[in-house]
């Protein structure tokens, strides 16, 4: 076995100055216990001479030969022993550091900037290079720099990819402050010095056979028929259990696909189970059952449209079928036509481009009326909000809640922090009415100190908690109702009591007078109330052109019927000559991206509600040849208001989600923060431009 030349020049020493050696430990223990026993013995001998003289002399001269033999083990064999001692470690010393050369586990040395000191055979391996490297590790691992080591001496641990392997990288610091204490030659006083040790572990089967036990892992769908009763009605009866027996087909078929299994578990609806790889090859197809089922058509006037809500990633299979039951309802809240795919810490959208069919039943609506009553009737007092920035709708709305808790003798408080130019009009109804408590409209402060356990909180026209008008309200009101026509999102109001959310419905102030209708037969509407719930839907349908149903007129029919007037509700909605010339300008000013998107900016600091005056001019730039959507960009409150605007062949939805926003498929806006209106514009376009790569528009 080859020595280092070193070792053996310390042995040499060593010998050579035998008398400057000091051992330790039990070996120093060892070596001095002769001396210790003929000391011993000597004494004895003292004392045998006082019992026998001729056996102590006997004694004494065994003594000295005890001592001789001592004397000559300590001063002759002592250098042949530590001879040895230094050859075993020499030997042990080279043992190791081959064991350390060939070892299994990767493993290098780096000095405290970075820099390769040392490898094994293992490491060299891995990176294939030869012995003798001394590059910085960076060059190896880009993602490996010196401020990734560890400032003290706790072990770090980074996962890294290496050729199409995964490494995890340990990495320690030694200290080499003793070494340089005991040294000869190194002046220690403040040597702070140290070595960066680290170590590569091979996860890379470990994490394939991971990934393999993950993609087969069970994921739980729900599908349901968006409109079922109604494309059966528009078929002849005797087919259509041929047009049943074809959408079956066409569902059992593609699960069973991708390896998957679905079970009818009612007329319109199944269970679907499927493996973890075989969904992420559904979302690879952008889930074309959904396009791929409308084809049915046996005679049908209207074709059928699913939603479907996968759950997966949970930690049992109750929980994928929870998240499936939640993405289902998500897909239902957002108009149906659309998958939904729920995880642990993340919703995706698949769909969801074709306009809901209005339901012609208003058996849903009566339902929720009752239950609303019941709710309002057990409390005492019962508070409205409606978003932040008001607009006619939410303020309508709420409206019509007052009405209803004062038809049920409840005290009822509107919650309104500022009031736009839009509002005015409607909010001088009340305010300084003697038919209204002075308290009808109170701050977010006011609504805070009221709630309680015995008040209900009724949130309009939002279903988005941040963006309402007092978020922290729905903290202190155990007790809460949601009536909104939003299409849902990723973000939804919890635990709500009531829920009644529908797409379809052109207004808040629709839904609400339907339920006014319902809620008893003594409601009397006044004038003002009539009036504010008819701005509200005329607001929101763009004169009746934008979303606009059998229920959405009738609806007005009934209002009109209650007092409501066209003219009165022109003349609240006149605007001023500035305004008028700020939407004029935008207008005047848009430009046309790609041929078919409308784009401008609101920039007029001398109006109110520059948020309202955008809204209307992106109305306006639908009106234009050519534009399939419209997006307006106005700077207010540190922020950018993006409204946009399509008639039927954008969703824009889709596109406000993808900046963080919402609404519906022809109406919806967001907000964005830290940019100014021109940066905002370029962000509206970009997105634009990935939709469009990836056939999302």
């Amino acid at each position: 076995m080859k020595t280092c030349p070193n070792f053996w020049g310390r042995g040499l020493r060593i010998m050579s100055n035998k008398n400057r050696v000091k051992l330790k430990g039990k070996l120093r223990t060892y070596l001095r216990v002769f001396s210790y026993l003929g000391i011993l013995l000597f004494l004895i001998n003292i004392a045998v001479f006082t019992v026998d003289f001729t056996a102590g002399l006997i004694l004494l001269a065994f003594t000295g030969l005890y001592f001789v033999v001592v004397l000559y083990i300590n001063f002759y064999n002592r250098p042949l022993i530590m001879n040895e001692l230094v050859s075993f470690a020499t030997e042990y010393g080279q043992i190791q550091k081959k064991l350390l050369r060939e070892l299994d586990l990767a493993h290098a040395v780096l000095d405290d900037t970075g820099k390769v000191v040392w490898t094994n055979q293992a490491f060299e391996r891995i990176v294939h290079l030869e012995r003798g490297y001394r590059k910085s590790i960076t060059t190896l691992f880009p993602s490996i720099t010196p401020d990734k080591f560890p400032e003290g001496y706790e072990e770090l641990s980074y996962e890294i990819e290496y050729e199409n392997s995964n490494y995890t990288m340990k990495i320690k610091r030694i200290s080499l402050h003793e070494m340089a204490v005991n040294s000869d030659i190194i002046d220690a006083q403040e040597y702070e010095g140290s070595l960066i040790a680290i170590y590569l572990f091979d996860e890379t089967a470990l994490r394939l056979a991971i990934e393999e036990v993950d993609n087969q892992s069970l994921a739980a769908g729900l599908i349901y028929l968006d409109n079922y009763e109604e494309a059966l009605d528009s078929v002849e009866e005797v087919r259509r259990s041929l047009l049943t027996a074809l959408i079956d087909r066409k569902i059992n078929k593609y699960i069973a696909s991708c390896n998957g299994i679905a079970k009818k578990i009612e007329k319109d609806k199944y269970f679907v189970v499927m493996p973890k790889k075989s969904c992420e090859m559904l979302r690879d197809q952008k889930f074309d059952l959904l396009e791929d089922v409308k084809t049915v058509n046996i005679g049908n006037e209207m074709a059928v449209t699913l939603s479907i809500g996968i759950g997966l990633d949970g930690l049992s299979y109750a929980q994928n079928y929870e998240f499936a039951r939640n993405a289902i309802d998500l897909a239902l809240g957002r108009g149906g036509d659309q998958a939904v795919v729920k995880s642990n810490d993340n919703i995706s959208y698949y769909g969801g481009k074709s306009q809901q069919i209005e339901k012609s039943t208003r058996v849903k609506a009566r339902v929720k009326a009752h239950a609303l009553r019941e709710i309002i009737s057990g409390k005492d007092t019962v508070i409205v909000m409606g978003h932040r920035i008001g607009d006619v709708d939410s303020f309508g709305s709420s409206v019509g809640i007052y009405r209803i808790a004062k038809t049920l003798d409840r005290k009822c408080h509107i919650v309104l922090n500022d009031v736009t130019t839009s509002m005015q009009p409607l909010v001088d109804l009340f305010k300084n009415n003697p038919d209204y408590e002075e308290d009808m409209i109170i701050s977010n402060q006011q609504a805070i100190d009221m709630a309680g356990s015995n008040t209900v909180l009724v949130v309009v026209d939002v279903n988005k908690p941040s963006i309402t008008e007092c978020p922290e309200l729905l903290r202190f009101c155990k007790t809460i109702v949601v009536l909104d026509h939003h299409r849902a999102g990723t973000e939804v109001i919890e635990n709500a009591t009531l829920s009644y959310v529908e797409p379809y419905a052109s207004s808040a102030c629709e839904m609400v007078s339907e339920i006014l209708q319902y809620i008893g037969e003594n409601v009397k509407i006044k004038n003002e109330e009539a009036d504010s719930l008819y701005s509200g839907m005329i607001v929101d349908t763009n004169n009746f052109m934008n979303k606009t149903g059998v229920r959405t007129f009738e609806a007005a029919a009934f209002l009109r019927r209650n007092g409501a007037d066209v003219t009165r509700v022109r003349k609240l909605f006149r605007e001023d000559a500035l305004e008028y010339k700020a939407k004029a300008d935008v207008v005047s000013q848009a430009q046309v991206y790609k041929g078919k998107f409308a784009i401008s900016v609101l920039k007029n600091d001398e109006i109110q509600s520059p948020t309202i005056i955008g809204a209307q001019a992106a109305n306006e730039l639908l009106n234009i040849k050519g534009v399939r959507a419209s997006f307006i960009c106005t700077e207010y409150q540190n922020q950018v208001y993006v409204s946009a605007r399509s008639i039927d062949e954008v969703n824009v939805q889709v596109i406000m989600e993808k900046l963080g926003g919402g609404g519906h498929m022809s109406s919806a806006g967001c907000q964005i923060e830290n940019v100014n209106a021109e940066q905002a514009i370029e962000i509206v376009k970009q997105t634009l431009d990935k939709m469009m790569e990836e056939g999302e528009l």
